[in-house]
């Protein structure tokens, strides 16, 4: 099979969909792959290193598109990159549509087939794709929700972790899957005041085991969730319903009653946010204030270590890779419930539950398309 991977073009987005170690398995399991001239070389994944793999540089993605067969991305793709699709090729990326009603509208009328990286679950009714990129930026955000507290960013004036004689920050983790819980882990590396609300007990005995009496841990309700919140000096959203929007949990009234300099951080924001007044920022302009609370709602918070993030990425998605390309995307799809479980768009049709009651769109089941 002819594997695409063009280069990102996001604001500030560069990561590349593989790595060249990637690139040499596909070529190794006999597939042609094209890459997009520089598309990793922010990075310091040359052109020379993917032909070395393997791998045809072509100029453009416009080549990129209209010669392969499985296009291979990281972020999802743009309104140019989705008039550029065509009817029956295989896009595999991450797409958060539910958030996105432009993005599905276009993907719908491109009649291509969508595989969402953030969709595929496992046995352990895991997501595997996610997790990687999760792990990433969990533990950004305590790295942001930190800089942001700084006073000359607006923030409080606050060391995450104090000093002696002086008390550390008072952080807030909204979820304890992947997100939260690698948030906590640095948050706590860093000397942080740290509770963690869930509605999983079993979650919470299980954070509860890893980490000791240096966490707190909180059952989720509307009564412990503002409590902690409106003393919180730092707030991280890690809440996740695969594939449907975020539910917004932290409310506008809540922001009015807490610290002015205060930080949230929404790592839910690709998925439309958990905090009411979540809007999507770049790396460019990553922060805005409202009610005189910080918001740091990076939609592609990994980007910001795209190396280590491509690598990470690379790593979880080389096998579905090369299932598709091998197999072909039907086959492959057949051949595991859980891979099935990312098909979002089939040639017009809605083929996820979560996503088509998020959008509005009649929802056909993957099995009966594939």
């Amino acid at each position: 099979m002819l594997v695409g991977i063009p280069k990102e073009i996001k604001n500030h987005e560069y990561r590349i969909g593989m790595t060249p170690a990637g690139v040499r398995e596909l070529v190794a399991a006999g597939h042609q792959v094209l890459i997009e001239h520089n598309g990793g070389a922010a990075i310091g994944l040359t052109d020379a290193m993917y032909e070395a793999a393997g791998a045809s540089i072509v100029a453009t993605a416009q080549e990129v598109f209209s010669r392969a067969e499985l296009i291979v991305k990281v972020k999802e793709p743009q309104p140019i990159e989705c008039r550029m699709l065509s009817p029956g090729q295989v896009l595999f990326t991450y797409l958060h549509l539910a958030p996105d009603p432009e993005q599905a509208r276009l993907l719908i009328e491109s009649q291509a087939i969508t595989i969402a990286y953030e969709t595929v679950t496992d046995s352990h009714h895991g997501l595997p794709l996610l997790a990687p990129m999760s792990e990433v930026a969990g533990r950004m955000a305590m790295q942001a929700g930190a800089h942001c507290l700084e006073k000359a960013q607006g923030g409080l004036g606050m060391l995450l972790g104090g000093v002696p004689g002086v008390a550390p920050a008072k952080v807030v983790v909204i979820g304890g899957g992947v997100v939260g819980t690698n948030a906590a882990r640095m948050a706590l590396g860093l000397g942080a005041d740290v509770t963690i609300l869930d509605r999983s007990l079993t979650r919470l005995k299980e954070l509860d085991a890893l980490y000791g009496p240096a966490l707190k841990t909180l059952y989720s309700t509307t009564e412990t969730l503002e409590q902690e919140v409106t003393a919180a000096d730092l707030v991280i959203g890690a809440v996740l319903i695969p594939g449907a929007a975020a539910p917004k949990l932290v409310t506008r009234a809540m922001l009015g009653r807490m610290k002015k300099g205060a930080v949230l951080v929404d790592v839910a924001i690709d998925q439309g946010g958990c905090f009411e007044t979540s809007r999507a920022t770049t790396h460019q302009q990553p922060t805005y204030v409202e009610e005189g609370v910080i918001h740091y709602c990076v939609a592609n918070m990994p980007g910001g270590v795209a190396r280590t993030s491509t690598f990470a990425l690379t790593n979880a998605t080389l096998p579905y890779v090369l299932a598709l390309a091998s197999k072909g995307y039907r086959q492959a799809l057949q051949d595991d419930v859980h891979f099935r479980n990312g098909l979002n768009i089939h040639r017009g049709q809605v083929t996820h539950q979560a996503v088509a009651r998020a959008l509005g769109y009649g929802y056909v089941p993957a099995a009966e398309v594939i």
